[in-house]
């Protein structure tokens, strides 16, 4: 029962600073899930990330593929409603208090000082999930060749992914 309550505390916290989504976060749930509590590897924090990324539906499907590989499927419930449940209800009531200050000068410099926070939280998730996957110099390769490609070319990230699984298949990762 303690596991659920430290996987419902981790998660419930991260969500109420996840500015930008589950992405914006993932250092700091890094940090909790592989290095503070070692409920799973660096190596497995990435697959399970690029599982999460692959499966259609929001980026927060990552916190139920750790709570189910942590505790199960009462791990899985209890890491998914810890993530929603007190953002929504912030952003429910920050919503209306808003609302009721929409003319306040002040709220422009508000969104525009988040942006760039934002931006800079999801790069150092980015770095985070890279030095999960590296385990080669293959492997480095592939993500910088996927990263530049994906900056130059408009193909849908689904066809990198499959391009990567299929690397793995045939043993080149």
């Amino acid at each position: 029962m303690s596991i659920l309550l430290e996987l419902a505390g981790a998660f419930a916290l991260l969500s109420l600073v996840s500015i930008g989504g589950a992405n914006s976060v993932l250092p700091e749930m890094h940090r909790l899930v592989v290095e503070s509590h070692a409920w799973v590897s660096g190596e497995q924090f990435s697959e399970l990330f690029a599982l999460a990324q692959a499966a259609p539906g929001p980026n927060v499907l990552v916190v139920s593929l750790i709570g189910w590989k942590v505790a199960g499927f009462f791990g899985a419930l209890v890491a998914i409603l810890a993530s929603c449940v007190p953002t929504c209800l912030l952003a429910f009531f920050t919503t209306r208090w808003l609302e009721l200050h929409r003319d306040a000068p002040w709220q422009k410099y508000v969104q525009a000082g988040l942006a760039p926070i934002t931006v800079s939280l999801i790069l150092a998730s980015g770095w985070i999930i890279t030095l999960g996957a590296a385990r080669g110099p293959v492997s480095i390769a592939i993500t910088i060749a996927t990263a530049v490609a994906m900056l130059k070319l408009s193909v849908h990230p689904l066809w990198w992914i499959v391009a990567g699984a299929i690397a793995g298949l045939l043993g080149w990762v």
